[in-house]
């Protein structure tokens, strides 16, 4: 069904074989996920490792499913060796911006939760959970009942400043895994050097040119991006930082003005 070209195919038995391994044989994501810069767990080499690890099936099977659809054919135009080294350019790319957008997000919590744990207040504990933790404000609303009618109780101060402590912990011990920022990178080129070929997409139910449809989904990933939905678990900056890479390095390689169709 699908004509696979050589470093494709061994990438799409890479994550297979390695999703398999941490899936039933042997935990591979405690070790080689991508962590957050003020995480302990955080070593350099986590920015390639994190690229072949995946959450679950349906994770995997939608980034190898854009992998085996629009790899092969920049595999065609540009050769092994240069769709390798863009594969993992962008990969290590977005997980790059994805880290230091992190480091900007979690330096702001620290502080916020600085600020907190300083001074306990039921006013302070509403205003950090309303900026840091709106998931966990419902199932907080007795402690912030108790905290408000009892302001100066010092087991219900504690109890605060543990939750506190706890969601800064928790913050930089959630590791990025997915070949996600690759893949985006893999779309970025296709609509670059393939703007006017139509695609025909199961949820769409007509032809969109592949400039349309990567273009609406950079704007996607860029709102969602900005509203950064706490409880929302999708790595929507390392998906853009794919495709920004994808685009610099079409520059760099002079090709974005080399449209096929």
């Amino acid at each position: 069904m699908f004509q696979l070209t050589p470093v494709v195919r061994n990438l799409l038995i890479l994550n297979i074989v390695f999703f398999i391994v941490d899936a039933y044989i042997l935990p591979l994501t405690p070790s080689f996920a991508l962590y957050s810069f003020m995480s302990p767990s955080f070593l350099p080499f986590q920015f390639v490792t994190y690229m072949f690890l995946h959450a679950n099936i349906g994770h995997i099977f939608s980034n190898m499913f854009g992998l085996i659809i629009f790899g092969p054919m920049l595999e065609r135009i540009w050769g092994p060796k240069r769709f390798l080294i863009f594969y993992f350019v962008t990969g290590i790319g977005a997980g790059l911006l994805f880290a230091g957008i992190d480091l900007f997000e979690t330096s702001q919590l620290q502080q916020a939760a600085s600020i907190y744990l300083e001074y306990p207040t039921p006013e302070g504990l509403v205003d950090f959970m309303s900026q840091h933790a709106e998931p966990w404000y419902k199932s907080k609303l007795d402690l912030i009942n108790n905290f408000e009618a009892s302001p100066r109780n010092p087991r219900i101060i504690q109890e605060s400043v543990i939750f506190v402590k706890g969601l800064l912990q928790y913050k930089v011990s959630i590791p990025m895994v997915g070949a996600s920022g690759a893949i985006f990178g893999i779309l970025m080129a296709f609509g670059l050097l393939f703007p006017n070929t139509e695609l025909f997409l199961l949820f769409i139910p007509f032809p969109i040119k592949a400039k349309y449809f990567v273009a609406f989904y950079g704007m996607y990933e860029l709102y969602s991006g900005i509203q950064n939905a706490q409880s929302d678990n999708v790595a929507h900056f390392a998906h853009l930082g794919g495709m920004l890479f994808a685009f610099i390095m079409l520059k760099i390689w002079g090709s974005e003005n080399n449209k096929f169709y």
